[in-house]
């Protein structure tokens, strides 16, 4: 069972995906907040009781699924909903990421952590050894996610401003990947985090 843990995060269109399957394909597992945050509020889970308990019924489907688009409305632009809503799911994402991390049989194991930053970072990650944080230029960052999401510079620059900052990600660093360039670039600064990971893990373990 794996014992040495990093927590992986970064902004909005900033490479995080590419990365997190560069290290899968070195055969290192990967759990992903994004994946789930689906998982705990599948029918008959405690967060989705909760959920339910919280916004009412009309936030799910007919057939006992999430309504997602709902919640969404119900949340956007309402700090107080939002927060309700991450006060139900957040622990119940963090206790998933710490098991399937625990349970890895590879070397290390990573946790992927969209939101580490705005979540807390180490106080509420105290189990994370490193922090890596995939940084991209804001200009390169924003035209990315116009790109990917089909959207106008107005609405991207109101996406990233929803984030943490990046200075704020960048403090919490132990590792940094610039992602400005092509995928053979992120694919060499995976191979070389990889080795760096792989002779950490062992020290940690022979101490």
């Amino acid at each position: 069972m794996s014992e040495y843990f990093i927590g992986m995060t970064g902004g909005i269109a900033s490479g995080k995906s590419a990365l997190e399957k560069a290290f899968a394909a070195h055969d290192i597992v990967v759990a992903d907040a994004d994946v789930l945050a689906r998982e705990v509020v599948q029918p008959g889970t405690p967060a989705l009781a909760a959920v339910v308990e919280r916004f009412g019924r009309d936030v799910l489907l007919p057939d006992g699924q999430l309504d997602r688009t709902a919640l969404r409305q119900r949340v956007f632009g309402n700090d107080g909903e939002r927060r309700a809503l991450e006060v139900i799911l957040h622990p119940a994402i963090r206790t998933r990421l710490l098991e399937i991390c625990q349970r890895a049989v590879s070397p290390y194991a990573i946790a992927m952590i969209p939101l580490l930053t705005e979540g807390g970072g180490r106080r509420t990650y105290p189990w994370l050894r490193r922090i890596l944080v995939v940084d991209t230029p804001a200009a390169v960052q924003k035209a990315r996610l116009m790109q990917r999401d089909g959207i106008d510079e107005a609405l991207a620059d109101k996406m990233m401003a929803a984030q943490a900052s990046r200075a704020d990600r960048l403090a919490l660093a132990d590792d940094i990947v610039v992602n400005d360039g092509g995928i053979g670039h992120l694919l060499d600064a995976a191979d070389a985090l990889h080795a760096r990971y792989l002779a950490l893990a062992a020290a940690a373990s022979a101490t």
